[in-house]
């Protein structure tokens, strides 16, 4: 496909109508053709000016997606000489092994769509999963809806789900599982029948009142037992309150930047999203947003997620009072506001509310280990009865076993010891890992949102590309998250990654960051110098 040819194609398959940015179509057109090899290995792209004036597009859109595919592997960028396909192929002698001894395309096709590359899974590193080939046929010839060709082109999910220095992961290491296994033990050697049906709806009632105990005194979460709903997390949670309370097309204010996955259940609903900025106090809603209310507003108070500030007393009260003149709904996800380093929260949103306007979130996977899939949801009172019979319906709860063991860890008093120590244990890799981060930088890059969680943000200079810079590092055998896979704009706000330490030991710190400060200075830090 020569440069003329490439044009056109492009042209007459961007829909500048949509609500996917032009940014994101032209990147995941060029994708795709180049994964079904439309655009063979060497092919050699036309140059961001022609290619903006082609398309009559901004050279800077050009320029960003040339940058996303050069980070991601597919296209690689020679200095005077121009930019060029890169060969992302599988190993035919990998594929070769796989097929079946049926010619045909058939096989052929399966033994793409089963192979995982290293470009992959460098994309997964960076905030996306793999896209196969298989998978990009499929969307191109539209065999997905247009939600499901956004959640799979979007996903955030990452192949690696440990070590250094993944956010948002508990150290699973840590948790007394004997402890655990006796409680089982003993509740599975009572026999109770009750325990191996269904969940009824809302889940078993010794865990709710459990809960409902612990988060009055460490939350200051207003609820009684019947309000809570158990749920297997923080993404079922959501989609319940979605499918129960909005409709296809309603406006749905978002944290601008926003935890991926939020997005995902969201858009997988059909809402329109309309990405709210932050700033040091939390949500800020601009003239524009208030003037078109959302049907539903989610939001982190405790701990913005990613950035980590917290919302100001006066922000919450102002967003409670505008939910309630104009019938917003609010989800206030509430996802690891017991890891806290010195400072003290602030009441929950939902504890303010005294028009029952906000629907609590929460998790037990951040505080015990996450393959426990437990986790909660606090309805107004006037949508309780809705709630519970809605998740029976939809997702046939059951998991009695885990909610009872659950309910005896929580009686038992282990819980809040475990939080206690785990949060002691957290505290000390976050100040081995700041300590690192001053020794090698002193103050050239910032860490935000340190006060609370499993992760903070490392700033990078406002010309660095945090993808590329998160690829490199899954190559050295580290594992990051950039700052921009969170934002839904065209270019971020703000430059960074996320690092976690919770699920690194702290003898592994020093030398997984060494290993990481390489990476920056390597990529983001020299651009920035020649930039300079």
């Amino acid at each position: 496909m020569d440069t003329v040819i490439l044009s056109d194609w492009l042209a007459t398959r961007l829909d500048r109508g949509d609500a996917e940015p032009v940014y994101r179509q032209l990147l995941r057109l060029l994708q795709q053709a180049i994964l079904t090899s439309q655009l063979p290995p060497g092919t050699k792209l036309p140059s961001s000016r022609t290619l903006a004036a082609d398309l009559g597009i901004a050279r800077n859109t050009v320029l960003h997606v040339y940058d996303q595919l050069t980070a991601e592997g597919y296209v690689l960028s020679t200095t005077g000489s121009g930019t060029y396909v890169a060969d992302t192929r599988p190993d035919h002698r990998a594929v070769n092994a796989r097929k079946s001894p049926t010619p045909g395309r058939r096989g052929e096709d399966a033994a793409r769509a089963a192979d995982v590359t290293d470009t992959d899974l460098r994309r997964s590193a960076a905030g996306h999963s793999p896209v196969t080939a298989h998978t990009a046929r499929c969307i191109e010839a539209r065999d997905l809806s247009v939600r499901g060709r956004r959640l799979i082109l979007e996903a955030g999910v990452s192949a690696k789900q440990w070590g250094a220095f993944m956010p948002g992961v508990p150290d699973v290491s840590e948790f007394p599982a004997r402890t655990w296994s006796r409680l089982q033990a003993k509740l599975w050697k009572q026999a109770n029948p009750d325990l191996l049906t269904y969940a009824p709806g809302g889940g078993y009632r010794p865990l709710r009142r459990a809960l409902s105990d612990y988060l009055r005194v460490a939350r200051s979460v207003n609820c009684t037992p019947d309000q809570i709903i158990i749920t297997t997390g923080i993404h079922q949670s959501i989609d319940l309150a979605v499918r129960l309370l909005t409709d296809v097309g309603d406006r749905a204010w978002v944290e601008e930047p926003c935890y991926w996955g939020v997005r995902s259940v969201l858009q997988s609903s059909g809402l329109t999203l309309a990405p709210v900025p932050v700033d040091d106090e939390g949500l800020n809603p601009r003239e524009s947003d208030l003037r078109a209310p959302p049907r539903l507003a989610l939001v982190t108070p405790s701990h913005q997620y990613p950035l980590g500030m917290v919302m100001s007393l006066a922000r919450r009260r102002t967003l409670l009072e505008y939910a309630k003149q104009h019938g917003v709904w609010i989800i206030e996800d509430d996802y690891d506001s017991e890891f806290r380093y010195g400072s003290r929260p602030l009441a929950s949103l939902q504890g303010l509310d005294d028009a029952g306007r906000v629907i609590y979130v929460g998790s037990l996977g951040k505080m015990l280990f996450p393959g426990l899939r437990i986790g909660y949801m606090i309805a107004p009172e006037d949508l309780v009865e809705t709630f519970r019979t809605g998740i029976a319906e939809l997702y046939r709860e059951g998991q009695l076993i885990q909610q009872a063991v659950l309910t005896e860890f929580i009686m038992d008093g282990y819980l809040t010891s475990h939080v206690r120590r785990m949060r002691a244990l957290y505290g000390e890799r976050r100040q081995i890992l700041i300590d690192a981060i001053t020794a090698r930088f002193g103050d050239m890059l910032p860490v935000m949102g340190d006060e609370a969680g499993l992760h903070f943000v490392l700033g990078l200079p406002a010309d660095a590309n945090d993808r590329a810079v998160t690829a490199a590092a899954h190559d050295a055998g580290v594992i990051v998250r950039p700052l921009a896979g969170y934002y839904s704009g065209e270019i971020p706000a703000r430059r960074g990654m996320l690092l976690g330490y919770a699920c690194v030991p702290n003898e592994k710190i020093g030398p997984a960051f060494d290993t990481l400060a390489r990476v920056i200075e390597d990529t983001a830090l020299r651009v920035s110098s020649r930039a300079a």
